[in-house]
């Protein structure tokens, strides 16, 4: 049966070369399961597949897409099946790789269909949330769906956005919209989640956010700088330097700085990684491995799918 070879994991875990060398190994094609890798203007931030792995590999939902699209995990659901009936008519087994949690359980399992949020709707709340803050919103949310306003992340702005968009697309509460229902793919799923222990994991993440500074990452926010406000750039690595960039202070009082600023994307990415194992761990269908035990992984890939 053809089977998709799912390579998930933390960020800065080591996904990117593991799969690179799996790719070349099965002749296959990787599908970037990285919401943010598809924006062409942010390689760096968002440590996109480099030319000469591109060139090494064919890689799909890579730098294709400009910054002020709206994409979504529906969106990506459809496209990447999509994809996915195509490449399986070359190749048996295929390798999807990424951090994005909401991207590959819409690949693996699917998403509810909810109605794609027009641009009416979305910018005047995108708007909202930027001259008003998340606590009106939250409130509003409250009265529109109690249900869902019990259940969100209050810290996370995008699922409050986005629960409020669909309110306001269906005029129903977004809890009902929600059923959770796996869907069936016609193809075999391998999910393999890379781990290392957290002191080891933390120091590849400082070291890469040190790499991305000597590769160009503050020249590269500077460019994009004009849309700070778009859904795209907000994300760690971009929102502590557009604050670095506003002069905002610190909890003492003084300015920061660069370096003050590259400490914060260093301690929020590892905040990140952390929020992606907890939610990884729940799928009991994942097979951990350690992203250097490569033997143990092709073996897993050939017993499981060849």
């Amino acid at each position: 049966m053809k089977t998709l070879v799912v390579i998930l994991g933390p960020t800065g875990v080591g996904k990117t070369d593991l799969c690179l060398n799996l790719a070349v190994l099965f002749s296959s094609p990787i599908i970037s399961a990285d919401s943010r890798q598809m924006y062409a203007d942010i390689p760096i931030g968002t440590s996109a597949p480099k030319p000469d792995e591109l060139e090494r590999v064919r890689h799909y939902f890579v730098g294709n897409l400009d910054l002020d699209r709206y994409y979504s995990a529906a969106k990506y659901e459809e496209d990447a099946l999509t994809l996915t009936n195509t490449l399986f008519a070359e190749h048996d087994i295929l390798f999807a790789a990424g951090g994005s949690m909401m991207y590959i359980d819409a690949l693996c399992y699917g998403i509810d269909d909810l109605p794609t949020v027009t641009d009416d709707i979305r910018q005047p709340l995108a708007e909202r949330y930027r001259n008003e803050g998340l606590e009106p919103l939250l409130r509003e949310l409250k009265l529109l769906d109690p249900v869902y306003y019990r259940q969100v992340d209050m810290r996370n702005p995008k699922r409050v956005l986005h629960a409020l968009e669909i309110c306001y697309m269906t005029g129903r509460p977004y809890s009902e919209l929600r059923t959770g229902q796996t869907r069936q793919r016609p193809f075999n799923i391998l999910r393999i989640g890379l781990s290392r222990p957290r002191e080891e994991l933390y120091d590849r993440i400082n070291r890469r956010v040190d790499a991305m500074i000597g590769e160009g990452l503050v020249e590269e926010a500077r460019k994009v700088y004009p849309k700070k406000g778009l859904n795209s750039l907000n994300t760690v690595g971009y929102k502590e330097l557009f604050k670095y960039f506003d002069g905002e202070l610190t909890p003492d009082g003084q300015p920061w700085t660069l370096g003050y600023a590259i400490e914060k994307i260093k301690q929020n990415t590892r905040i990140y990684s952390r929020k992606q194992m907890t939610w990884f761990k729940r799928d009991t269908n994942t097979v951990w491995f350690h992203p250097d035990d490569t033997e143990a992984i092709i073996n897993y890939i050939k017993e499981k799918a060849c």
